[in-house]
């Protein structure tokens, strides 16, 4: 993917500067990497250059719990995944290779009917039986 997307930017520069598509497409490209969060800023063209394959295996699920403090160490946040503990959004996602986006990545939560959510919430004062029924 980030060959692909430095195949498409050689192309881009190719074009004349001042040409109604290469500006298109490249506000369109920068735009959809940074919500995709594979680059830090929607406003620099350069950072589009730099694009590696580990800034996309870095929005994979279980390095995202890492981030938010879901987990502590990846093979446990691939554990939880696997056994169907994390949903994004309403979906329980059971696929470690799950690609999050920067607008996803507030969704990442607990599965409601997880043991782990219920003894996050009793550690931290706020477990509720009615929920958990």
């Amino acid at each position: 993917m980030a060959r692909q997307v430095r195949e498409i930017v050689e192309k881009l520069k190719a074009l004349d500067e001042n040409d109604k598509f290469r500006v298109f497409s490249t506000v369109q490209l920068v735009e959809k990497l940074y919500y995709a969060g594979i680059i830090p800023t929607n406003r620099n063209f350069a950072e589009v250059m730099r694009v590696t394959g580990a800034a996309f295996c870095r929005r994979r699920l279980p390095l995202i719990m890492i981030k938010l403090r879901m987990s502590q160490h990846l093979p446990m946040a691939i554990k939880f995944i696997e056994h169907g503990h994390v949903r994004v959004g309403p979906n329980v996602i059971r696929d470690p290779a799950y690609f999050v986006t920067r607008q996803m990545e507030d969704l990442v939560t607990w599965v409601d009917s997880s043991k782990i959510k219920a003894h996050i919430k009793s550690y931290n004062e706020e477990f509720d039986d009615y929920d958990f029924v």
